[in-house]
């Protein structure tokens, strides 16, 4: 009898751990982010290329954690500082870049909050209903949310004399119905994976393939906000973000530690 319920235990414990592959390819993708948005922090720090608008030294690295080598590839083509060489070059910038940038500024306050809520409710076993997805869905929004708000207002604020009243009000107006959009992009994916793709056992975030998801889902969110970027910009609610440019007489010193893209 010992021996039958010992055998089922470890049944239970083989069918809680997601497949061996699944686990290798989302410890690849992990590791991936974490160079990749290290590669960027270098980029800040190391070869001096900081961004005017420092909220964005948060932005880039969060972005490449979940892209990956993709998130590296957006910041070399759309934030790293380049040098401004005539005001023609400037104003032919496409308008897919800087809705762009605008939807990755929204989705890493989002993104930051989601991994936050995350953990909490792992750390904690918060469930309603049994599930961890309910409690996972309050509090990434609120987080999200939140954050969200946060860094657009430290993008509004520096930008003029705005109180600090009149700059949050702005940074709700602007970025509410694009959180909302990423948030809603994410946790659809994150009702696929708890009802479809593994309903029994769910995945839980204290494995490697949860945070795999977890990239997927932020990735997901991105791909949603974009357009509601595009009608927010359009509409004149918000303003389209830019690429930092660096002033032609002093960029040899900057481009001295790493050519602008």
């Amino acid at each position: 009898m010992l021996a039958v319920m010992t055998g089922a235990a470890e049944c239970d414990i083989v069918a809680e751990m997601p497949p061996m592959w699944l686990t290798v390819i989302a410890w690849v993708s992990l590791a991936a982010g974490f160079l990749s948005a290290g590669a960027v922090l270098y980029d800040f720090y190391g070869r001096g290329l900081r961004q005017p608008m420092r909220v964005m030294e948060a932005v880039w690295p969060i972005t490449a954690l979940y892209l990956g080598p993709l998130g590296w590839f957006a910041y070399a083509r759309l934030g790293r500082p380049k040098v401004k060489r005539n005001s023609q070059a400037s104003a032919e910038e496409a308008e897919w870049r800087g809705f762009a940038i605008s939807a990755s500024h929204c989705g890493a306050g989002c993104a930051l909050g989601d991994v936050i809520g995350e953990w909490v409710v792992f750390a904690g076993s918060v469930t309603i209903a049994g599930a961890a997805l309910w409690p996972g869905y309050v509090l990434d929004f609120a987080l999200g949310y939140l954050l969200g708000i946060l860094f657009q207002y430290w993008a509004i604020k520096p930008m003029g004399d705005l109180s600090r009243r009149a700059a949050l009000r702005d940074a709700i107006r602007a970025d509410t119905l694009s959180i909302v959009a990423f948030e809603a992009g994410m946790f659809a994916w994150m009702a696929l994976v708890y009802f479809v793709l593994f309903t029994h056992p769910h995945l839980g975030a204290g494995h490697a393939a949860y945070w795999l998801m977890m990239q997927i889902a932020m990735a997901v969110g991105l791909m949603t906000t974009y357009p509601v970027q595009v009608w927010l910009v359009r509409g004149g609610v918000k303003h389209a973000m830019g690429r930092p440019t660096l002033p032609a007489a002093g960029a040899g010193a900057d481009l001295a530690h790493g050519r602008a893209a």
